[in-house]
C-alpha cells in the first residue's frame, strides 16, 4: 500500500510538472504572438506610402537584440504618420527587450549598422549600405 501511495504521488508530481511546463510554453507563444502582431502593424504602416524622391525617405532602429541594439533598421516614407510609427516602434522595442529577458532569449552580439544612404527605388524607400 505504501509503494502504491508513492507511485500515485510521483504520477501527480509528474503530471503537475508537465502541465506547468506546457503552460510556460503557451505563455511564451502568447508573448511572441503579441510581438508578431505589433510587428505586422508596423510593417503595414510602413508599406502604405510610396515615394517619389530620396528626400522623403527616413529610417528607424527596429527590434531589440538580447545583446543590445536593434535587429534592423526600418526604412519608410515620411509621408506616413511618423509620430504613430515612432510610438509603435518604441513599444515594440520595449516589449521585445522584456521578452528577451523574460524568456532568456540569446542571439549573436553582432552590431547592425544603420544605412549609409536612402534612395527612392521604384516607389519604395530603400536602404543602401
Amino acid at each position: 500500500m505504501k509503494a502504491f501511495k508513492h507511485i500515485i504521488k510521483t504520477i501527480v508530481i509528474l503530471v503537475t510538472i508537465s502541465c506547468s511546463s506546457n503552460s510556460e510554453i503557451s505563455l511564451e507563444e502568447e508573448d511572441r504572438l503579441e510581438l508578431n502582431n505589433l510587428k505586422e502593424e508596423i510593417e503595414l504602416l510602413v508599406s502604405k506610402e510610396t515615394c517619389t524622391e530620396n528626400t522623403t525617405c527616413s529610417f528607424i532602429a527596429f527590434g531589440s537584440k538580447p545583446c543590445g541594439g536593434p535587429w534592423s533598421y526600418l526604412v519608410f516614407n515620411t509621408s506616413i504618420n511618423v509620430g504613430l510609427l515612432k510610438e509603435k516602434v518604441a513599444a515594440y522595442n520595449k516589449k521585445e527587450a522584456a521578452f528577451n529577458i523574460k524568456w532568456h532569449i540569446i542571439s549573436d552580439c553582432s552590431v547592425v549598422l544603420p544605412p549609409t544612404e536612402l534612395a527612392c527605388v521604384n516607389g519604395k524607400c530603400t536602404a543602401i549600405y
